[in-house]
């Protein structure tokens, strides 16, 4: 039976890890599902921007050394991802000028060779499965927008939201300025949005189903994971 550890970016990936995603990994043959907060996430300033790539990679290696019947994945949003100095995630430099659908992928596979390289020869490279959210964690919410708007505690913004989620094709397209990205977009609408208490609750409204419904990307990650435990 599979073990999988998922390296988070903030409160609010770890609780829906906990709460929704290893409850329907557990449910598929896992023996444990839990979540971890990126290096001192909870101490680090909320817009300080996600621990840079060398520090992530220390921990990723370390576990995958320490359990060797381990898988590890990490859930941390595209918009925001460092590109450049000595904080740069491999691939996300690059990334910038593809098209939508090989963003994400195109970063996954630069951090799946990344970190191949430091375990070193014998390595099984299936056993890390790199996941990065398009846009951002607030886009996957989009995925039910009724849903998202009861978890808000404010159905009467259904309307709006699905003004915005009617504009692109997927919720993973909804972009990454620092003007147009989910969570700014959601700002607008509603003031003074926090992810960590406004995330968990709409993420446990709109649940699993139709985020995999909605988000082609998602669902792939979320399918990868589902043949480890069977």
């Amino acid at each position: 039976m599979a073990r999988l550890l998922v390296h988070v970016e903030g409160e609010t990936e770890e609780t829906f890890v906990n709460e929704i995603l290893s409850r329907h990994l557990l449910a598929r043959g896992y023996e444990r599902v839990s979540a971890r907060l990126l290096g001192n996430a909870r101490l680090r300033a909320r817009r300080g921007g996600i621990r840079a790539w060398s520090g992530v990679r220390k921990d990723i290696v370390l576990h995958l050394r320490q359990d060797q019947r381990c898988i590890a994945t990490t859930m941390v949003d595209f918009y925001g991802l460092p590109k450049s100095g000595d904080r740069a995630w491999p691939g996300r430099a690059t990334a910038t000028s593809l098209a939508v659908a090989e963003k994400a992928s195109s970063v996954e596979e630069a951090l799946l060779n990344d970190i191949s390289s430091e375990m070193g020869a014998g390595f099984d490279p299936s056993r890390f499965v790199p996941f990065v959210v398009m846009h951002e964690f607030e886009g996957l919410l989009f995925s039910d927008c009724a849903a998202f708007a009861r978890g808000l505690g404010r159905p009467h913004i259904e309307s709006s939201l699905q003004a915005i989620r009617d504009q692109f094709d997927t919720p993973e397209e909804i972009d990454d300025s620092p003007i147009t990205a989910p969570s700014k977009r959601v700002e607008t609408i509603i003031r003074g949005y926090e992810k960590p208490l406004f995330g968990n609750l709409a993420a446990l409204a709109v649940g699993l189903d139709k985020i995999r419904e909605a988000c082609p990307h998602f669902r792939d990650w979320v399918s990868k994971l589902e043949a480890f435990g069977r």
